[in-house]
């Protein structure tokens, strides 16, 4: 069977992204994997003149098929910057912004293609890609949009635990004005879906409360009497093993120590703060719902630290053992 190839975006170019990337794919178990990298090649080789990185071939392709992977050589389909000697390390920029958007843009053409077989994204400034034109709250909702994808959910994801989103970059107050039933059963059936594909035959599925207590039975609000009891109970009724409300202050715990394989978040920071605590070098971000597989390094572009040295490239790493894995 010919190997599977991922594609790496290399996410805002003022950001760690560029290093991470080259410190993730240049040593150790990945070295000579089947991936390539889509950004820009001038910033990644400013980036390794700095010497901030292990020493690696940086060599340029213009197709996928033109790649054979080998260790100490890291593949790059060149998507430039407009002026890549302007770019400056740490800052908001419009052509960053851009850069950013148009390595996921090729990098989902070449994955509906076949051409690749999953996508690992290093991470991206939401407000370059704005000033730049590109209206998009996050990765998520743009590779949806890229790939025509309605069902969709952000997913975080740790060995031992795993967190799906039925909100994510949107206001608390806009949440709870829009949240609805049809969206938590949507949500719910992608997470079993997921975790059948990741090796769970039985997935065990949390839903979290959206209040206090999961409501205290109406005393802290009614959002899980009226739309999240009766979501859950007709998923159930549907054959899956699914629970809740459940408490949010103990069933990402309860996830941890092995009740449950994964919980259903009912809004971005519900889901993050505890995976974040928990798994901050490890976790990774999946776009569930997408024709294809995409993971992403679970941290922001750290522009205080870019271009030092100091970015840790573990996340990065592990999302693309993970896009490996799934592809």
């Amino acid at each position: 069977m010919k190997s599977k190839i991922i594609a790496i975006t290399m996410g805002d170019p003022a950001g760690i992204g560029p290093e991470i990337i080259i410190k993730a794919m240049s040593e150790g178990e990945l070295a000579g994997i089947p991936a390539v990298v889509i950004g820009c090649l001038q910033t990644l080789k400013r980036i390794q003149a700095l010497g901030i990185t292990p020493p690696v071939e940086l060599k340029e392709i213009h197709q996928v098929s033109d790649a054979h992977f080998s260790p100490n050589v890291i593949h790059v389909l060149d998507e430039p910057l407009a002026q890549p000697a302007s770019l400056v390390s740490g800052k908001v920029q419009a052509q960053a912004g851009d850069l950013a958007y148009r390595c996921v843009k090729r990098a989902a053409e070449l994955a509906q293609a076949g051409e690749v077989h999953a996508i690992a994204t290093a991470p991206l400034n939401k407000e370059a890609m704005h000033m730049a034109g590109h209206m998009y709250p996050g990765h998520t909702e743009l590779l949806a949009t890229l790939t025509h994808s309605s069902d969709y959910a952000m997913v975080l994801y740790t060995d031992k635990l795993k967190v799906i989103h039925v909100s994510t970059h949107i206001s608390l107050r806009k949440f709870l004005d829009t949240l609805n039933q049809d969206r938590i059963k949507t949500v719910v059936n992608i997470a079993n879906t997921f975790l059948k594909r990741v090796g769970f035959d039985n997935p065990r599925i949390a839903v979290a409360g959206v209040n206090p207590h999961a409501g205290e039975n109406g005393l802290f609000g009614d959002e899980e009497i009226n739309i999240v009891s009766p979501a859950v109970k007709t998923m159930q009724q549907q054959g899956l093993d699914v629970h809740g409300p459940c408490p949010p202050d103990i069933v990402f715990l309860q996830a941890h120590e092995g009740l449950y394989d994964m919980v259903v978040a009912m809004y971005h920071d519900q889901g993050h703060i505890p995976l974040k605590l928990l798994g901050f070098y490890d976790g990774v971000n999946i776009t569930a719902g997408l024709p294809f597989i995409r993971t992403s390094a679970d941290h922001g572009t750290a522009f205080d630290i870019a271009w030092t040295g100091k970015a840790n490239a573990d996340s990065m790493a592990t999302a693309i053992k993970l896009a490996i894995k799934l592809a």
